[in-house]
């Protein structure tokens, strides 16, 4: 359950930052236009040029769509989930802000597509907050939908493809138009109120006067004559229907012509500037052979623009522009057409083509009659098609991707299982071992008094197991000599991390191995925790002790807290990160991992068989995801936390735990044989 709703809450968060990222890219003009707003309602709009507004406008499309992408791929799922929860607490708190000041309509989150208010955007970001902490909780549950390996193709791939989406938008048009001028669209029948619709409601309050005293009336009962009349308020008590096209007029020297225009019979060019001071001029000569191919054939032709008298003459007198000039809002040929200037053609009030500045009809398309001719026609490029381009471009490679990964990822898992010597009735042959770790305790008299012990016993009721002690350093010499190492193997508890030199009281690796020792354990809990030893000086530790054929015995483990918040599997990751899969595969393989949780070393406290054996196949899982299976099955993971000779049998049952890594009770020789036989039972 817990995997099935942190699954939920990522493909929530993915196909929203994927529709998000991706209608904002389609309209990186329409975007720069809300960033403008909110700077502007911040008193911030003179700081920003509009370079560095378009820049955002685009980088945020892409961020939030390769966001989305890395969720639904579960791509870097623990850097991915911490940045989309950074993200949510972000955008939250600035949709709070919208809801309650008001500043800007809507947020733009959705672009012209879905266009929500500022409550139902907050709300909306509270619900995705929820889910962005539930995939930051568990990162790792997020299931892969495609192999490590290829994650980049994707992730290149994406960041590639929503670039050229905002790239080509902003070169040509929206590939998608969702604004009520979009082609097809009928502007006077957007304007139109449909019969029967709600009406806005007003109410006004009348301040009156009369013997010094002012009172408030409404209509219903206003009073007589006697009291004089001091002001009025009116306000909006309930909102009406607003027709898709509100705010839409031409207006001229003569008066509107809003009408006259829009239901004009034939043809109609509307040439689209909100400010021509601004307008790119570089195919000025194609906007004035349109207007003298409209003056051949009589159709009309319009500048909308709401520049002032003076920019209308700089333009007039840069490009010799002959056409008309009209005044419409400067918000409302925005939202006609993404281009300054762009180009619209209308039949009969209609909208059938748009170009913009980059793309404006050549001379060679305008030889015929717009009645006789394909730019005459609605185009055929409706949204299927459009729709059918993205599938064929993006999603279908993505596809073939996923399910290529897919198949080799599971014609691989056929072939390990058919090479896992556990299918074909076989134990895996690594090696089983308990070692004893004996810490600073015992002088050298006592040391080899319970060496001798336990090589005597050893060789009276031979082991089924590898057997290990690790010694002080003040130990191993002596020691050594009175081992029958083919039965006991002699390690130390630690080597220096330099070769030789001027490091007065350390011990190499070189010096360990010259004493007869075999073994060495690196990076335990004490050491990284008392003596600061970090993820690179172990590096150094392990290669060495590898250089002086020593065998080490790596341990890994977290702590109480770690363990309570569920970080358990991110430590112990980290910690062979860090220090060992910098190996090659035959190096690693020499490697023995000793997993001890630090919550139960010398605390009384042991983790069960199952929660050790859970953390042990992580463990083999991840060893498994860098050096491959066959390494994986290979490697001896031992458990060390508080291991005794009554829960040796039950922890040793586990397919994945091969042993023990024994503290206090290797100290005395028939605490540490009884954990020795639990491999005979």
């Amino acid at each position: 359950m817990r995997k099935i709703l942190v699954n939920l809450a990522r493909l929530l968060l993915a196909l929203t930052f994927i529709m998000s990222g991706f209608v904002k890219a389609v309209d990186p003009l329409g975007t720069q236009y809300k960033i403008t707003d909110y700077l502007g309602a911040l008193n911030l709009r003179e700081l920003a040029p509009d370079i560095v507004t378009l820049s955002a406008s685009v980088l945020l499309s892409a961020a939030e769509f390769v966001i989305g992408i890395c969720l639904l791929f579960a791509i870097r799922r623990r850097l991915v989930s911490r940045v989309t929860l950074c993200v949510m607490v972000v955008m939250t708190i600035i949709t709070l802000w919208l809801a309650i000041a008001d500043p800007v309509s809507d947020c733009g989150c959705f672009g012209d597509a879905l266009v929500l208010t500022n409550w139902q955007t907050f709300w909306k970001n509270v619900v995705l907050l929820i889910a962005a902490d539930i995939i930051c909780w568990r990162p790792l549950d997020m299931a892969r939908m495609i192999s490590k390996t290829n994650q980049w193709i994707v992730l290149n791939y994406a960041a590639l493809f929503i670039l050229f989406i905002a790239s080509y938008s902003l070169y040509d048009l929206p590939m998608f138009d969702f604004r009520p001028y979009h082609v097809g669209a009928n502007i006077k029948q957007g304007m139109e109120v449909p019969e029967g619709a709600p009406q806005p409601q007003f109410e006004t309050t009348f301040i009156m006067e009369k013997d010094g005293q002012r009172k408030e009336f409404t209509v219903d009962n206003y009073p007589d004559s006697t009291w004089t009349f001091i002001d009025s308020k009116t306000i909006q008590t309930a909102e009406g229907y607003v027709p898709p096209i509100h705010d839409f007029t031409i207006g001229t020297e003569d008066g509107d012509i809003t009408n006259e225009v829009l239901e004009k019979e034939g043809y109609t060019f509307l040439l689209i500037s909100p400010h021509l001071e601004n307008a790119d001029d570089t195919y000025f000569d194609r906007i004035n052979q349109v207007y003298e191919y409209c003056k051949e054939n009589g159709y009309s032709f319009y500048c909308l623009t709401a520049s002032t008298d003076r920019a209308r003459n700089r333009w007039r007198d840069m490009t010799g522009a002959e056409y008309p000039f009209c005044t419409t809002d400067e918000i409302t040929l925005k939202t006609m057409i993404r281009s300054n200037p762009g180009l619209i053609l209308l039949h009969q009030g209609t909208v059938i083509r748009k170009w913009s500045h980059n793309r404006l009809p050549k001379e060679q398309q305008l030889t015929q009659r717009l009645e006789d001719c394909e730019m005459g026609k609605m185009p055929a490029d409706n949204v299927p098609g459009k729709i059918a381009k993205l599938l064929l471009w993006f999603v279908l490679p993505l596809m073939i991707l996923t399910i290529a990964d897919r198949l080799w990822a599971w014609s691989k898992w056929l072939r390990k299982v058919n090479n896992n010597p556990l299918i074909k009735g076989k134990k895996i042959m690594r090696k089983k071992i308990v070692a004893g770790n004996w810490k600073m305790n015992m002088n050298l008299q006592d040391g080899i008094a319970l060496a001798k012990e336990l090589n005597e016993t050893l060789k009276a009721d031979k082991p089924n197991c590898g057997v290990v002690i690790c010694t002080p350093f003040i130990h191993l010499a002596s020691i050594a000599q009175f081992l029958d190492q083919d039965i006991i193997g002699l390690g130390a508890e630690n080597c220096a991390d330099k070769e030789k030199g001027a490091f007065t009281g350390e011990v190499s690796a070189e010096m360990v191995k010259s004493t007869g020792a075999q073994y060495v354990i690196l990076g335990h809990s004490e050491r990284r925790e008392y003596y600061k030893e970090t993820p690179e000086i172990l590096k150094e530790k392990v290669i060495l002790a590898q250089k002086n054929d020593l065998k080490v015995i790596f341990c890994i483990g977290e702590s109480k807290e770690e363990r309570e918040a569920g970080k358990q599997n991110e430590v112990v990751k980290a910690e062979l990160e860090g220090s060992v899969f910098n190996l090659s595969e035959e190096d690693f393989r020499k490697i023995i991992i000793a997993y001890e949780p630090i919550w139960a070393i010398g605390t009384g406290l042991t983790a069960t068989a199952e929660q050790a054996e859970e953390i042990h196949a992580y463990i083999r899982s991840i060893i498994a995801e860098k050096y491959g299976q066959a390494v994986a099955d290979d490697t001896t993971i031992l458990y060390g936390g508080s291991c005794k000779a009554s829960n040796a049998p039950e922890l040793f049952a586990k397919p994945d735990i091969d042993g023990g890594l024994i503290g206090g009770a290797s100290l005395k020789a028939a605490d540490f044989k009884g954990i020795i036989d639990a491999w005979k039972k």
